[in-house]
């Protein structure tokens, strides 16, 4: 009789977790994507960072997209222009992550950027 009754209040604290509920998962932390922090980077073309953030450290081309990556001791940004209707390449996304690749708010990343000593 103790065993049915063991076996009964196993199954009903069991009953307790809601149905098809997972734990979160552990680590990394999502940082939402927002455009607040960043007006000084997105729509501008490549003279404009660079006068920002100095030289690149790096320059991707690939067909009439270009990548320029700036970095510094606490973040990379990549910034990811893209011509429209034939016009010069803007900034119209943007990458931030710390140099382990861990990640990091991309107006943070900016900021940050921005006060390093003269650039790369």
């Amino acid at each position: 009789m103790k065993a049915l009754a063991a076996i009964g209040l196993a199954l009903a604290i069991g009953g307790c977790a809601a149905p098809g509920s997972v734990a979160p998962p552990v680590g990394r932390t999502v940082i939402p994507y927002t455009s607040a922090g960043l007006e000084r980077v997105l729509g501008q073309d490549a003279a404009a960072l660079t006068q920002l953030f100095g030289q690149p450290d790096a320059d991707v081309r690939e067909g009439t997209a270009r990548k320029l990556q700036f970095a510094g001791p606490i973040c990379v940004l990549d910034a990811y222009l893209y011509p429209k209707d034939g016009a010069t390449p803007r900034v119209t996304y943007l990458d931030a992550r710390e140099p382990d690749g861990s990640t990091i708010d991309r107006a943070s990343c900016v900021a940050a950027l921005t006060r390093r000593d003269g650039g790369r």
